[in-house]
């Protein structure tokens, strides 16, 4: 497998004669490179005008491998030719280098330039390619190609650093300046130049030696510096800086002068380990998602609607500790299915996707503003309230396609996201959406339960936020100016929005209609204790009690017998009379339901047996004449969801007032 290296370019705030003088004095030892054992030179000579001057050494290098390896491939040393080209006139040094020893079975190539950096003459810049492949090393392929890798590493983490050793050795000895080259006699005439090179060329049996039209970096090129990458992007290895080199170069080839900024590319090489070829496939797809849907206008022209600035509970909240843009979101006072039947599911993926270039824009700001990379943003969901009704099956679907579509286009964003408050039905949404996110994204949820978040010491939500900027509905001073939510009143609901009912209702959802004191049961036999049973119901007209009912298992009706493999559940409606404290025990509160009420619920089937969904019209307003009046209609939907899907997900989440859940604990770093 061939391995590839791509520098950024390094700069010397030096100028290109004294870098040179700097750099000769690596030689022919350099103690800060160990493996460096020492080398001599088997050529040394000048171009009739002086300007162009050739050296090759050959190096010799320590093998720093496990000593067993060492006897296997019998030897210690091995040995590289370095051809140097110095083309004074352009002040420009050109480096190649290749390996000698196991040429037949390993071949390393190593280009480097130094040159004056175009936008300011008193500095020097550095850049370096290298490739390495091993095609046959004695069956140790793989644990050369990792050794020379990680020695490459160490070497070239070191580069800058030696120059900047023997710089300041220089100074200690008094020099601080060192004249550019001039000829001895008249300028040379560029045809004699161009002579001198070619001269040069065919004694080289290396290619690209020297070249006075070797093209120099422009600007953009330029701000890939190491020093750039550190202050803007952030402290990456070496091979991480070669990928995000690489990927640049690609894209470029691709698109031209489009090319999208750093940290974008940095944040799908990050999302895809650092692949190239894979971050630059799906960072070609998300460029043609955003031409098609305009997504970079989206800032300037996104126009929120009235309802969303009413009723939706979120907004961009100061800053973490580490400088991270803040954004909370309160979906446990989000009316999901209102703000779907107000605005629409492209409407509220819109929303999504302004608030997501909204952290983009917020992310550059600060880091302009705090001196250090701040690439990622912070989320804070707080769920006080949070119940069944944020699981009806629409919104489910909407969050399902938002959540992919972030993914895919704004990978890498979420540094943090800090679950508060969670209830007891949590786990159930958590484990419905949790497989839609990236493992990656999903290490940096952290889960509080109750109020475990007010805990002082290591563990507290002032482990990731300054205290005065807690909001004051967790408890802090910190005033918000995010919207409490509520619900949205069914007159902004727009009919244009509604689903057929034989689309979705009329699949899903079945309708009923009850007399004064009639009942109606859904019956569902378990024998999945852990099950999940789940109901969402709308109140049509009058008044409603529902109830949730159970009967165990006995000897005389063991139901195990009849149910089914793999779901073991079966489900009936019957008009049995089932009566607490008769037949069957209550499970659930009973609620009284109003008219025009969305009701959704949730309910663990801990134990085997029949569970019973019971709605029953209430008894009221006999005197009224009209028979019709006093049928209530409702229509619901219910189901099962095995207790597979919910194992380890519970956890200490079932209770509200339980504590910091085990998960927290182990995302916390």
């Amino acid at each position: 497998m061939v391995q590839q290296y791509q520098s950024p370019v390094r700069v010397y705030k030096h100028p290109f004669p004294l870098v040179m003088m700097a750099y000769e004095r690596r030689f022919p030892t350099c103690p800060q490179i160990p493996v460096f054992i020492g080398c001599e030179v088997t050529l040394e000579e000048e171009s009739p005008c002086g300007s162009v001057r050739t050296t090759e050494r050959r190096c010799k290098l320590n093998v720093d491998a496990p000593y067993i390896l060492k006897k296997i491939i019998g030897v210690d040393f091995i040995y590289f030719i370095q051809r140097n080209v110095l083309n004074r006139h352009s002040s420009i040094l050109e480096i190649e280098a290749y390996n000698e020893s196991f040429a037949s079975r390993v071949t390393v190539l190593e280009k480097c330039r130094y040159f004056v950096h175009p936008e300011n003459p008193e500095w020097t810049c550095f850049e370096q390619t290298a490739s390495l492949d091993i095609k046959n090393f004695f069956g140790f392929e793989s644990s050369m190609e990792k050794l020379a890798m990680k020695q490459y590493a160490q070497n070239i983490a070191k580069g800058k650093e030696i120059i900047e050793f023997f710089i300041n050795q220089l100074e200690e000895d008094g020099i601080t300046y060192v004249a550019p080259w001039v000829p001895t006699e008249k300028e040379p005439s560029l045809k004699d130049e161009n002579s001198c090179v070619e001269e040069v060329k065919k004694q080289s049996p290396l290619k690209e030696s020297c070249n006075n039209e070797t093209k120099l970096p422009n600007s953009r090129d330029m701000q890939m510096s190491s020093d750039y990458i550190e202050r803007y992007l952030g402290k990456l290895d070496m091979m991480q800086e070669s990928r995000l080199v690489q990927l640049r170069h690609s894209i470029k080839e691709l698109r031209g002068s489009s090319v999208p900024g750093d940290a974008t590319l940095l944040r799908f090489l990050r999302a895809s380990e650092f692949s190239v070829e894979k971050s630059k496939e799906m960072l070609t797809q998300s460029l043609h998602w955003r031409k098609k849907y305009q997504i970079d206008k989206l800032l300037d022209e996104y126009e929120m609607p009235q309802v969303v600035k009413d009723y939706f509970p979120g907004g961009w909240h100061h800053f973490d500790k580490e400088g991270r843009p803040l954004y909370i979101l309160r979906l446990g006072q989000m009316d999901v299915k209102g703000l779907l039947k107000s605005i629409g599911e492209d409407e509220l993926l819109l929303l999504a996707l302004h608030i997501c270039e909204e952290g983009l824009q917020l992310m550059e700001e600060a880091t302009n503003v705090s001196g250090h990379p701040v690439s990622q943003w912070t989320l804070l969901i707080d769920l006080e309230g949070l119940n069944m009704r944020h699981l009806w099956r629409p919104g489910i679907k909407a969050l399902l396609r938002i959540i992919e579509i972030v993914e895919a286009n704004y990978p890498e964003t979420l540094g943090r996201v800090l679950i508060m408050r969670a209830p007891r039905c949590f786990p159930i949404l958590w484990t419905l959406i949790s497989t839609f996110i990236h493992e990656n994204t999903r290490n940096k949820f952290i889960f509080y339960c109750g109020t475990d978040y007010q805990e002082q010491g290591a563990g507290g939500l002032a482990d990731y936020i300054e205290e005065q900027y807690i909001p004051d509905f967790l408890g802090g001073t910190a005033e918000t100016y995010v919207m409490e939510g509520g619900v949205v009143p069914k007159s902004l609901y727009r009919m244009d929005l509604e689903v057929p009912s034989s689309e979705h209702e009329h699949c899903l959802y079945q309708s009923i209609s009850l007399g004064r004191g009639q009942v109606h049961n859904v019956i569902i036999r378990s024998n999945d204790p852990g099950a999940v049973l789940t109901w969402d119901f709308d109140v049509m007209r009058h008044n409603v009690l529902f109830t949730v009912l159970h009967k165990a298992v006995d000897d005389t009706n063991n139901i195990s017998g009849t149910l089914t493999v793999p779901s073991q559940i079966e489900h009936e409606i019957g008009n049995k009379e089932w009566k607490e404290g008769i037949n069957c025990v209550k499970v659930e509160p009973s609620i009284t339901c109003h008219d025009g009420e969305s009701i959704q619920g949730t309910h663990i089937m801990q134990e085997p047996g029949t569970y019973i969904l019971q709605w029953q019209n209430s008894e009221e307003e006999e005197f009224l004449p009209s028979i019709n009046f006093h049928k209530a209609q409702l229509m619901y939907f219910y189901e099962t969801l095995p207790s597979s899907h919910y194992r380890g997900s519970m956890m200490s989440l079932q209770s509200a007032v339980s504590g910091r859940s085990v998960a927290s604990s182990s995302l916390s770093r």
